[in-house]
């Protein structure tokens, strides 16, 4: 997808996608808001230079003084009273090493160009600073046909065995047979000198044709262990989960990273 066809199409399902009503939203309301706030009490960051990409209607704009927020849409400038700045293609329109913290929730499963974006982050941040990474991690390949909420008799016989399939591979059984070889085979790799410079994914296909269900619209399928690995590899050290048995088992929620000196 172009990108203007991208930032077209969030702009004109926002509502319907996510039917937020930014006026009357809290940010104690949003589902990582105690994470959030942990994240900037921890790192003092009430006073500090603090970027958000894919801010949406600014939820957040008021839990630190210094706040800047990105997104794609024009539209929302209007829900700010504090610096917002419309993302353009692969780049954020930030100097370099501007930020004294980054936070993004819930957006990175949904970049087409995931690493310019995770590259942006180190380009922004400053030496030492902090990041708080939550996209929604391993979003679901059959999650774009909504298999899951539509009902059998929509499918073929091919789509009947997929929908069939999904309890046993949303199984934690399943889900760990897939994934901890790979993680351990990385994990190894890694403390025996490989970096991994390039973040493993799965790209999937989005739907913006239909919404059926939470994460139709992602284009990635990202596991948390290569996130780990992908900015260990770039200067920073996993503060949320170090590189040991966290690491390997991490399965859900934030991961929170320090850039390291120097500004490469």
């Amino acid at each position: 997808m172009h990108p203007n066809d991208y930032q077209s199409f969030y702009d004109e399902r926002r509502q319907q996608t996510y039917a937020h009503d930014y006026s009357r939203f809290w940010a104690d309301e949003h589902a990582y808001y105690k994470e959030l706030r942990s994240f900037i009490d921890t790192f003092d960051l009430k006073n500090k230079t603090c970027l958000e990409i894919g801010s949406s209607g600014g939820f957040f704009q008021d839990m630190v003084d210094d706040y800047h927020g990105t997104d794609i849409a024009h539209s929302l400038s209007r829900h700010y009273h504090k610096t917002y700045r419309v993302a353009e293609g692969q780049h954020y329109p930030y100097e370099d090493h501007e930020f004294d913290a980054i936070w993004t929730i819930t957006v990175f499963e949904h970049i087409p160009y995931l690493q310019a974006a995770m590259l942006e982050i180190k380009r922004l941040l400053k030496p030492r600073g902090v990041v708080f990474f939550a996209p929604a991690w391993q979003c679901r390949p059959w999650a774009a046909e909504g298999y899951e909420v539509r009902p059998f008799s929509d499918f073929g016989l091919e789509g009947r065995l997929i929908k069939a399939s999904i309890p046993f591979r949303n199984s934690l059984i399943w889900r760990s047979l897939l994934v901890f070889p790979k993680r351990l085979w990385r994990h190894c790799s890694f403390f025996c000198g490989k970096r991994y410079h390039q973040i493993r994914y799965r790209k999937l296909i989005p739907n913006y044709d239909r919404f059926w269900t939470s994460d139709s619209d992602a284009c990635n399928h990202i596991d948390p262990h290569d996130a780990i690995l992908w900015f260990e590899s770039h200067g920073f050290t996993c503060l949320s989960h170090p590189l040991h048995a966290r690491a390997l088992l991490v399965r859900t929620g934030a991961l929170v990273f320090r850039k390291l000196g120097g500004h490469g």
